[in-house]
C-alpha cells in the first residue's frame, strides 16, 4: 500500500471504531460531536506520522528523536481534543460526586489512551510496511545482482571456448586442409551455439549435447589416431530446459590435463543421462601429476561452473569432484522443474 492509502486505511478504521463505541452511548449524535476534536487529532497524527515523523527520524535511526516528538504531539493532542467534552454543571464544571458515584476517568486521560493506541498501531503499520518494502528492494537488487554476475561469468567462459578451438583449427590447418574445412563446420555450430543460444537464461539440453559432441569431433580432426574417447549420451527429453555451458567446461577440462595425445596411458569417459526431471553427467580423464602445457587462456572454467550453479539451482544440484593417484571424476546432479 502507498501513504494515501494506508491514511485513508487508518482513517476508516478509527471512524468505524468511534462509531462503534457511540452505539453503545445513549446519544450517539452528541458522543460523535464531542469526539470529533479528538478524530480530528488522531487523523493529524496519523498523517504526520506517514508523511513526516516516520520516513524522516523512525526509518533514519533517530529513535530518540522519534519517541520525544512523539509523546510530546500525543499528549498535545489529548489535551487539545478534551476542550469540546463539556461534562454537565454550571460553568464546564463537573457537579459533585455524590457518595454513590464513581469516580470516572478524566477527558483528557480517556483521549490520551485512545490517541496513544491509534498512533501506536500506526507505528507499527508503517514500520511492517517499511520492513516488507526493503524486502522487496533486496530482492530486486539481489536479482539484478545475480543476472549481472551470470552475464560476467557468461564473458568469461565464451572466449575460453572459442579460443582453444581456434587454436585446434590453426593446428589442423597445418595438416590436413580438408579437415580443416571440416572443423571450421564443426566451429561454426560452436559459435553459433554461443553467441545467439547461450544469450538465452536457459536452451534445450540437445543443444548443449550437440555443442559437447562438435567439440570432440573437432578434437579428433587434428589426427588420424583413434583417441581413447567414449561417450554415452542418454537424453530422454531433448528439450529439457537447462542453463548452457554448465557442461561444457568439464569436457574442455578433461582434454586439456588428460593427455590424450598419449593414447595408450590416457582416456577420457563421458556420461549424460537425462530424465524430464533431472540430469546426471559424469566425466572420468586420467592425468599425470606435474607441469601441464596450457592454451594461456584457461583456469576459469571449472570455477566459473561452480558459481553458476550456486546461483541457479542453489538447492537442486549435487556436485562431487574426486581425484584419485592419476584419475579426475566429475559427478553433477541437477534437480529441474521442482
Amino acid at each position: 500500500m502507498n501513504k494515501i492509502t494506508r491514511v485513508i486505511f487508518q482513517l476508516i478504521l478509527w471512524l468505524l471504531v468511534l462509531i462503534i463505541i457511540g452505539l453503545n452511548q445513549k446519544d450517539i449524535t452528541q458522543f460523535l460531536v464531542e469526539n470529533l476534536l479528538a478524530y480530528s487529532c488522531q487523523a493529524i497524527l496519523i498523517v504526520a506520522l506517514i508523511y513526516v515523523l516516520a520516513p524522516k527520524l523512525l526509518f533514519n535511526k533517530k529513535h530518540l528523536q522519534f519517541v520525544l516528538y512523539s509523546v510530546v504531539l500525543v499528549f498535545i493532542a489529548a489535551f487539545i481534543s478534551s476542550i469540546m467534552i463539556r461534562p454537565h454543571g454550571g460553568m464546564g464544571m463537573p457537579p459533585p460526586p455524590g457518595r454513590g458515584d464513581k469516580m470516572l476517568p478524566s477527558p483528557i486521560f480517556i483521549n490520551l489512551l485512545l490517541i496513544t493506541v491509534s498512533y501506536v498501531f500506526a507505528t507499527f503499520l508503517e514500520t511492517f510496511a517499511f520492513a516488507q518494502k526493503k524486502e522487496e528492494a533486496l530482492i530486486i537488487s539481489k536479482s539484478e545482482m545475480i543476472e549481472s554476475e551470470l552475464k560476467f561469468l557468461k564473458s568469461q567462459i565464451n572466449p575460453h571456448f572459442l579460443f582453444n578451438s581456434l587454436n585446434n583449427i590453426y593446428s589442423l590447418s597445418m595438416i590436413d586442409s580438408a579437415k580443416a574445412q571440416q572443423s571450421i563446420l564443426y566451429l561454426s555450430d560452436m559459435l553459433r551455439y554461443v553467441l545467439y543460444d547461450c544469450e538465452k537464461p536457459v536452451i534445450a539440453i540437445e543443444k548443449e549435447v550437440t555443442y559437447i559432441e562438435d567439440f570432440i569431433q573437432l578434437f579428433m580432426l587434428k589426427s588420424s589416431k583413434k583417441y581413447p574417447i567414449t561417450t554415452s549420451f542418454t537424453i530422454e527429453d531433448p528439450k529439457l530446459q537447462i542453463a548452457p555451458m554448465l557442461l561444457i567446461p568439464f569436457v574442455e577440462n578433461a582434454f586439456k590435463h588428460s593427455n590424450i595425445q598419449n593414447i595408450e596411458e590416457s582416456s577420457i569417459a563421458i556420461r549424460i543421462h537425462s530424465t524430464s526431471t533431472s540430469v546426471l553427467f559424469s566425466i572420468e580423464n586420467t592425468f599425470k601429476k606435474g607441469p601441464i602445457v596450457k592454451d594461456g587462456v584457461g583456469g576459469i572454467g571449472i570455477p566459473n561452473v561452480k558459481k553458476r550453479l550456486l546461483l541457479l539451482y542453489p538447492e537442486a544440484h549435487l556436485l562431487e569432484i574426486t581425484e584419485n593417484s592419476n584419475t579426475f571424476n566429475v559427478q553433477l546432479k541437477m534437480e529441474l522443474n521442482v
